[in-house]
C-alpha cells in the first residue's frame, strides 16, 4: 500500500500549518472563499483529506488563520504605502486600502465576510485593532504637522474608513471598471479629502 500524502511530505509538526494556511491563501486568491475546502487545500499541501483537523478544528478555524495572515500582509502593505506615497499620510493610508482590495478582491471579501459572525475571534481582533491604531496615530500626527484640521481623531477615522471601505467594495462588486478603479479611487479620495485635509493642494500620483 502506498504511503498517505502526510506521511509522503514528511511535514514536521510546526511546518504543517503554514503550509495548510499558504495553500488556502493560493486557492482563495484563485477562486475566492466559497471555493476554499479543507480538502482542496490538503490537496494542494500535499497531505491527506485528515491531516489538517489536526491543526484547525473545521473549515472556520483554517480560514480564520487565513485572515491573520492576510491582515498581517495587509499592514505591511499600508506601512508602506504611507512610507512611499507623496501628500499627507492618511491620503496615502486611504489610497493603499483601495489599492489592496483591487490587487486582492477574495482576500478583501474573506475579511469582510459573515464566515465569522457577529464578533470574529480573538487573533482577528488584536490585528484590527492596531491597525485602529495605526490609522489614529496617523490622523493625530497629521493634526499635529498641521496637514489634517482640528477634530476628533475617533471622527475623522470613523468618516475615512466609511468612505474607503464602501469605496472599496464597489470595485470589488464590479460597479467599477477594473481598468479605471485606481484612478477613479484616487479622484474620490482627492474630492472629499478636502473636508478634512489643510493644504489646497493634494499631490498627483
Amino acid at each position: 500500500m502506498k504511503d498517505q500524502p502526510a506521511e509522503r511530505a514528511g511535514y514536521h509538526h510546526g511546518s504543517l500549518p503554514e503550509a495548510l494556511v499558504t495553500a488556502a491563501l493560493d486557492l482563495l486568491d484563485e477562486r475566492g472563499t466559497e471555493k476554499v475546502t479543507v480538502r482542496e487545500v490538503a490537496r494542494r499541501a500535499g497531505v491527506s483529506p485528515g491531516a489538517p483537523f489536526r491543526h484547525f478544528a473545521d473549515r472556520q478555524a483554517l480560514l480564520t488563520a487565513v485572515a491573520g495572515r492576510i491582515l498581517a500582509d495587509f499592514e505591511e502593505w499600508q506601512s508602506a504605502a504611507v512610507s512611499e506615497e507623496r501628500g499627507p499620510a492618511m491620503r496615502a493610508f486611504g489610497l493603499g486600502f483601495v489599492r489592496y482590495a483591487i490587487r486582492h478582491p477574495h482576500r478583501f471579501e474573506l475579511i469582510r465576510s459573515s464566515v465569522f459572525g457577529s464578533s470574529r475571534p480573538s487573533e482577528l481582533r488584536e490585528h484590527l485593532s492596531g491597525i485602529e491604531q495605526a490609522v489614529t496615530g496617523i490622523i493625530v500626527a497629521g493634526q499635529e504637522a498641521g496637514e489634517l484640521r482640528a477634530g476628533d481623531p475617533a471622527v475623522v477615522g470613523l468618516a475615512g474608513q466609511a468612505l474607503v471601505y464602501g469605496l472599496s467594495q464597489m470595485i470589488v462588486d464590479g460597479y467599477l471598471p477594473p481598468a479605471k478603479a485606481e484612478r477613479l479611487a484616487e479622484q474620490v479620495l482627492d474630492t472629499f479629502g478636502l473636508g478634512v485635509v489643510n493644504s489646497p493642494e493634494i499631490p498627483r500620483s
